[in-house]
């Protein structure tokens, strides 16, 4: 966003991003309208973009003080896009940035812009923000003002100004398209609509954010081939031992990787893992507990069965029957 004057910027080289949705669902990089509104757009709207779409729900002064949603939009960005606003900005502004690089400066704090990294501002705090020449940015943004969403971006570190790192930003970017989906729409209710998916959107970023000076660590990389592995071999993985051995790490250490960038312990995430493909399984293919329990890694289907009812409240046998629905009949242990 902004409308200010213009400084090329060179800042590296372009890294893959996230897939942006299309209207008809499929994952590219599209090419978007100008704008949702055919009406003149306001003087803090920049003209420094490729593409955008935008949206506005409400500029004008507000009475009452509730959550509101004033305006955002998603911008392609042109490579000498450059915004400077020394003594802040009127509403309070959530960005994500989904492709490209840049920097921004909030207060005296310089932070690099990369897929993935999400920051804010609002009313007395100086910031400029960049996009690379080489790799311009493509980024979400969302205006608002409030007495819960002030206070939902007070308590996190985007509202002590610093920028964060979402590791999978997938569900902050589906967030960010429903806010333009119902805030371009023509329903009543829209403007109570975005304010509830804005307090989502702030919780599902305080739930996943990573002060981006962390985020440049070498721990961080190997906490996210941990991951990975993790996610790419769940199946057949019986044990931290054998998780942790296959990454080159001792159990302790992934531990404690976890615990600093996750939410969750490795042991809750494997298990986690394990569950979804076995409800999965119980649902569509027809096997036996045994079978799969065996698909996913247990040797006992007994411990694999206290597993299943522990996460999912039921143990596979009537977890399968109740979602079949009556009539599906039974699965055989």
């Amino acid at each position: 966003m902004g409308n200010e004057q213009v400084t090329a910027s060179r800042m590296g080289k372009w890294v893959p991003g996230v897939s942006l949705p299309t209207g008809d669902g499929k994952n590219c990089h599209p090419a978007m309208p100008a704008s949702v509104s055919s009406a003149p757009e306001p003087d803090f709207v920049s003209r420094q973009v490729r593409e955008a779409r935008r949206y506005y729900l409400n500029l004008g002064p507000v009475g009452a003080r509730k959550d509101l949603v004033r305006c955002g939009g998603c911008e392609h960005c042109e490579p000498d896009y450059s915004v400077e606003r020394p003594t802040g900005f009127q509403f309070h502004t959530l960005e994500l940035v989904a492709q490209g690089e840049g920097a921004v400066r909030l207060g005296k704090t310089e932070f690099r812009l990369r897929p993935g990294v999400v920051f804010a501002y609002g009313p007395g705090v100086p910031h400029w923000i960049r996009s690379a020449a080489k790799a311009p940015m493509v980024k979400y943004y969302v205006n608002f003002d409030g007495p819960v969403a002030e206070k939902l971006l007070a308590r996190g570190p985007l509202g002590k100004g610093i920028a964060v790192q979402v590791p999978d930003p997938r569900q902050v970017v589906e967030l960010f398209e429903l806010l333009q989906r119902n805030g371009s729409g023509d329903n009543p209710l829209r403007g109570a609509i975005c304010a509830s998916l804005l307090e989502s959107l702030l919780l599902t970023i305080e739930s996943q954010a990573i002060p981006v000076a962390d985020f440049e660590t070498r721990a961080l990389a190997t906490y996210q081939r941990a991951r990975s592995h993790l996610e790419q071999n769940f199946a057949r993985l019986r044990t931290l031992e054998q998780a942790a051995g296959e990454t080159h790490i001792n159990v302790s250490y992934l531990c404690r990787l976890f615990q600093r960038f996750d939410r969750q312990s490795p042991y809750q995430y494997l298990t986690r893992l394990k569950m979804n493909r076995a409800a999965e399984l119980l649902l569509a293919s027809g096997m036996l507990v045994k079978q799969v329990a065996e698909a996913v890694g247990f040797a006992d289907p007994y411990h694999f069965s206290r597993a299943f009812k522990s996460a999912v409240g039921l143990s596979p046998e009537k977890f399968a029957k109740g979602q079949r629905g009556r009539g599906a009949g039974s699965v055989k242990s």
